[in-house]
C-alpha cells in the first residue's frame, strides 16, 4: 500500500463519541491484527466529523484537502458569528429540509442539534441561544472551535495532507491526487468523499468531483444556487442611490408563505436572510415561469386599514415624502422602493397606496450565479446511496455533506445536517469494515 509523504503537523481535534458506535468493538479487537486504513477527501465539517467517528474506533484515518488548510468555508461562515444550529421544536426544524426531509431525518436522529451542542461543549466551546432561536458559540467565532477540534483530531492520530486535490482513480483502484510534488496514488480500505457542493469555489467547493463520479454512473442532480440573492431590474437612479442599503422591519409573502425580517438592496437585486429563507421556492418558480414576484410589506406591524387612515390625514405644507415619514416612518430605501414600483397617480389615493405599502410587488428575474451562493442544491442523489451513505456503484466509497442532493435555509440547518451526514458516514464505514475484514 502506498504511504504518502509526511503529513502536515500543524492542524489541531475532536469530541470522543460514545463507545457503542457501530462496529467499534469488533474493530478494536482486530486492531492488533491490522488497523483499517480510511481516506477522507474534504476537510469541512462533514469530513472532520467522519474522521472523529473513525478515530474513536481505532481506525487509521488520513484526510486529504485541496486547499492549504481544512475548514476554510467553515471559518468564513463564522465571521459574523458562527450559527451552529437552531433551538426550535423538532418538527419545525425537520421541515426546513423540504422534500429531502425523509433522507435527512435519520441522520439528525443520530446526531442532531442537541448532540451538536454537547459536542461543542466537550471541545470547551459553550453555546447560547439567541433571541431568534439560533445557537451560537459564546465567542461568536468559528476559529476557536475549529482549532480545538483539529488539535484533538490530530492528537487522536488524524493525518492531514493539505494541497492534495483528488482527481479520480488510478491503477489498481488507487486514489489519484495532484500535489505540489506531482501526482500520487494512495490505496485505502474505505473512502469518504466530503467534497462540498458548488458554491464559493475559492474556498474549496467547486464541483470538480462531478465528472469523476459520473464516469462510474453515479446519479448526480445538477448543482443550483441555494441561499442566494436574486436579480431585479432596478432603474439606474434607484441602484445608484440605494445599493448596499438594508430594508429592515419588513415582511415578504410568496405563494402564501409570509416571512418577517430584513434584506439588502444590491446593485443587481436583493439578498439577505429574508430572501435566503425562501430562495429555493423563488429559484424553482423562476425556472418554471421565468420570474418570481414577491409581495413586500413595508409596515408589517400595522394593518392596511391603519395605513390607509394614516395616509388620509391632512399633510398641510409637508411634502409627500415627509408625510410618509411622519405618519408611517417610511423613508430612505423604503420610500425609494415605493417610487420605484408604484404608479405616480396612486400616491394621491390613500387606498391604492396603502395596498402598495402592504403588498408591494417586486419581480425577481434570476438567481445570482452558483459561485456567489452561500450553499448549493443538487449533488449525489440519495437514490445512489444505501442507508449508510455508501455509493451503490462504488462499494466502500461513502459521501457526506453538501455534495449530497439536499438543501436548507441558513440558520444552523446547513451546518447541522453537514455534521450529521459526516457522523453517519463514519458509522457507515465502520459497518462496512466490520462486514468486509481485510486480510492481515
Amino acid at each position: 500500500m502506498f504511504r504518502p509523504d509526511t503529513p502536515c503537523p500543524i492542524f489541531v481535534g475532536g469530541y470522543r463519541h460514545p463507545s457503542n458506535a457501530a462496529g467499534s468493538s469488533s474493530l478494536a479487537a482486530r486492531k492488533n491484527i491490522m488497523s483499517p486504513q480510511v481516506i477522507i477527501i474534504g476537510g469541512g465539517p462533514a469530513g472532520l466529523m467522519a474522521a472523529e467517528v473513525l478515530l474513536q474506533s481505532g481506525v487509521q484515518v488520513s484526510l486529504y484537502e485541496a486547499k492549504p488548510s481544512p475548514g476554510r468555508k467553515f471559518l468564513v461562515a463564522g465571521k459574523g458569528g458562527l450559527n451552529l444550529t437552531h433551538s426550535e421544536p423538532r418538527e419545525d426544524f425537520l421541515s426546513r429540509y423540504g422534500v429531502r426531509r425523509p433522507q435527512i431525518e435519520p441522520l439528525l436522529d443520530a446526531f442532531g442539534p442537541n448532540e451538536l451542542r454537547q459536542w461543542a461543549r466537550a471541545l470547551g466551546v459553550e453555546t447560547y441561544i439567541g433571541s431568534s432561536g439560533r445557537v451560537f458559540p459564546k465567542e461568536m467565532n468559528a476559529a476557536p472551535l475549529l482549532n480545538a477540534w483539529l488539535e484533538k483530531l490530530q492528537t487522536s492520530g488524524l493525518q492531514i495532507y493539505p494541497r492534495h486535490r483528488w482527481v479520480g482513480w488510478g491503477q489498481d483502484h488507487a486514489l489519484l491526487f495532484e500535489t505540489p510534488d506531482g501526482k500520487k496514488n494512495v490505496k485505502a480500505d474505505a473512502v469518504i468523499l466530503a467534497l462540498g457542493g458548488g458554491s464559493r469555489p475559492e474556498l474549496g467547493s467547486d464541483g470538480r468531483w462531478i465528472p469523476l463520479l459520473a464516469a462510474y454512473n453515479v446519479e448526480i442532480a445538477p448543482l443550483k444556487p441555494a441561499n442566494c440573492g436574486f436579480d431585479v431590474q432596478w432603474t439606474s437612479y434607484f441602484r445608484d442611490k440605494y445599493a448596499g442599503k438594508p430594508v429592515k422591519s419588513a415582511a415578504i409573502t410568496f405563494k402564501g408563505q409570509r416571512k418577517l425580517g430584513e434584506f439588502i438592496i444590491t446593485e443587481k437585486g436583493v439578498e439577505g436572510s429574508l430572501i435566503y429563507a425562501i430562495s429555493a421556492q423563488l429559484r424553482d418558480e423562476i425556472e418554471l415561469a421565468g420570474r418570481a414576484i414577491i409581495k413586500l410589506d413595508l409596515t408589517p406591524d400595522w394593518t392596511q386599514g391603519e395605513v390607509t387612515e394614516k395616509l388620509s390625514r391632512p399633510r398641510g405644507s409637508h411634502s409627500f415624502s415627509k408625510h410618509l415619514k411622519r405618519t408611517l416612518n417610511i423613508s430612505g430605501v423604503k420610500s425609494g422602493l415605493l417610487w420605484e414600483f408604484v404608479n405616480r397617480e396612486d400616491f394621491s389615493d390613500p387606498e391604492r397606496l396603502s395596498c402598495a405599502i402592504k403588498s408591494l410587488p417586486i419581480p425577481l428575474i434570476a438567481p445570482r450565479p452558483l459561485e456567489e451562493a452561500i450553499s448549493s442544491a443538487g449533488g449525489v442523489t440519495f437514490e445512489s446511496l444505501d442507508e449508510h451513505l455508501m455509493l451503490g456503484a462504488l462499494p466502500g466509497v461513502f459521501c457526506a455533506g453538501e455534495m449530497l442532493d439536499w438543501e436548507a435555509p441558513t440558520g444552523g440547518y446547513l451546518l447541522t445536517a453537514c455534521f450529521a451526514s459526516g457522523y453517519s458516514a463514519g458509522l457507515g464505514v465502520l459497518d462496512w469494515l466490520d462486514r468486509n475484514p481485510q486480510s492481515p
